[in-house]
């Protein structure tokens, strides 16, 4: 059995796109007792893989180079000497841009639910529902009246933050690029008004819709984005760093907001999070959004690609603004 394999050849500088990455096939190695075969059925892309890709200390260590590109799967077992999986099941793992991958021991790797298909388990379900749930609620604990405001709205994670401070009661107000990505925010994840940031100014644009300022920011983006809604914070305020996706492929680190002491003039308070922190909690989010998403309160929108050849293009998609909802790619269905 052969595995065809996306492999770091050079680390970016700027934008990173399919040059950054070489195609390899090689064998798959036999399995050892403990070892689980795992055939790659769809990929998640998800902004953070840009930043494993630098040669910089993270919460994570950077993919080296000639590393299979980290990235979480989910997948079907072929072939097993562990006995907590058998051959049939979906399994869900950091299983990289390949066709197979093996896991010792079936280390890292943890059973999709029955019922939850792959592309729920890499979504609503996985961690970009995690990180908004974990994100807004334990850092911001929106109240009824407050007016939250999410950058990168229309993205995974952004959009799900949104719909779940509408369910605590709050206004919410999207940041999105385009008309249709600002249409679907209100038209069909319940957001009460968006800013497109492609055709107006961010800061008319908040001040516009939140006069009487902020409570909560959601911020994906950072840079000028982070330093508008800095300007319009409503006393004892929370902003919530949950990624800056405008710096990215920048080659120089961008300033920071140069109006940082708002923060002290309005006692308000900004804090980052990893989302691999809330790992032990996720019987505690799955309480709350399987009966939300079930029920149709929250709405998910999935962007799936399809094709190995198309693994590299895609990533470059999450940084083009091309995607609506959470970035995947299809490699196969599951067999019965």
């Amino acid at each position: 059995m052969q595995n065809q394999q996306w492999q770091l050849k050079t680390r970016p500088q700027g934008l990173i796109g399919e040059e950054h990455f070489e195609r390899v096939v090689s064998d798959v190695p036999g399995l050892e007792d403990g070892g689980v075969l795992v055939k790659n059925l769809y990929l998640s892309f998800d902004p953070t893989q840009r930043g494993w890709v630098n040669d910089t200390e993270s919460y994570m260590p950077p993919v080296a180079i000639g590393e299979v590109m980290r990235a979480g799967t989910v997948g079907q077992v072929v072939s097993s000497k562990n006995e907590r999986f058998k051959v049939g099941d979906l399994v869900q793992g950091l299983g990289g841009w390949q066709e197979y991958f093996i896991s010792d021991q079936g280390t890292g790797l943890s059973s999709v639910p029955e019922g939850v298909t792959p592309q729920e388990a890499l979504g609503i379900f996985g961690t970009t529902g995690l990180t908004a749930y974990f994100g807004l609620l334990d850092l911001s604990d929106p109240k009824p009246g407050d007016t939250v405001l999410i950058s990168g709205a229309a993205g995974a994670t952004g959009s799900v933050a949104g719909q779940i401070a509408k369910l605590k009661g709050a206004r919410v107000i999207g940041i999105a690029g385009g008309p249709e990505k600002c249409r679907w925010l209100t038209e069909t994840a319940g957001f009460d008004a968006a800013i497109d940031y492609k055709n107006e100014s961010v800061p008319d644009g908040i001040a516009r819709l939140c006069p009487n300022r902020i409570n909560v920011f959601f911020d994906n983006v950072g840079g000028g984005i982070l330093e508008a809604a800095l300007d319009h914070l409503a006393m004892n305020a929370r902003v919530i760093l949950c990624g800056g996706i405008s710096g990215y492929n920048e080659t120089e680190p961008m300033p920071g907001p140069k109006n940082i002491m708002n923060l002290v003039i309005t006692r308000s308070r900004m804090e980052g999070f990893i989302v691999i922190d809330y790992m032990n909690r996720v019987g505690e989010f799955l309480t709350e959004m399987l009966p939300w998403y079930r029920s149709g309160q929250i709405v998910h929108l999935e962007d799936v690609q399809e094709g190995f050849d198309e693994i590299p293009n895609t990533l470059q998609r999450l940084f083009s603004g091309k995607n609506l909802g959470k970035q995947l790619l299809k490699l196969a269905e599951p067999e019965s």
